[in-house]
């Protein structure tokens, strides 16, 4: 399996199973609510807003591998919209399942040299340091995820 197809798994992995830390975001946002997903403790961030935050640097990273201009600004990446009911809630989930397939997929794409090349600005390194970031940057918030659920929970007991 070349580096490609190992990043594009690795991406899937953490967002549909099959990790080795046993945790993905598809299952660990089956059972959560909307009611759960917008609850705020403490100064922590929601779940709602770290899934969306997640997403956010997703979404214009897939647009680049489809060929257009990078286009975001950190300072947008936690302004999730408003999620007041289960529909709101389960399509940005599914918004958020949906662009994870379409990532890997368009790294599977990506000749191995590609890796190496400038990432949209030479600021930004290369799409290796890009798309691996981007898996590390998820992983990190579906640990936070996953605790701040259990706290929630804990909470009403």
């Amino acid at each position: 399996m070349n580096t490609t197809k190992q990043l594009a798994q690795h991406f899937r992995d953490v967002h549909f199973g099959g990790n080795w830390t046993f945790v993905n975001l598809k299952d660990s946002l089956a059972d959560v609510t909307w009611q759960e997903a917008t609850t705020k403790l403490h100064d922590f961030n929601t779940i709602a807003t770290l899934l969306f935050h997640i997403n956010y640097y997703v979404n214009p990273v897939l647009k680049v591998l489809q060929g257009e201009p990078l286009i975001a600004s950190d300072k947008y990446s936690f302004d999730c919209p408003p999620i007041t009911s289960n529909e709101d809630w389960q399509k940005l989930v599914q918004k958020v399942l949906d662009e994870a397939e379409l990532f890997a997929q368009e790294i599977e794409k990506l000749d191995e040299l590609k890796l190496y090349d400038v990432f949209s600005e030479e600021k930004y390194g290369n799409y290796f340091r890009n798309l691996l970031g981007i898996i590390e940057h998820s992983h990190y918030h579906l640990g936070q995820i996953s605790l701040i659920k259990k706290l929630i929970r804990q909470k009403g007991e």
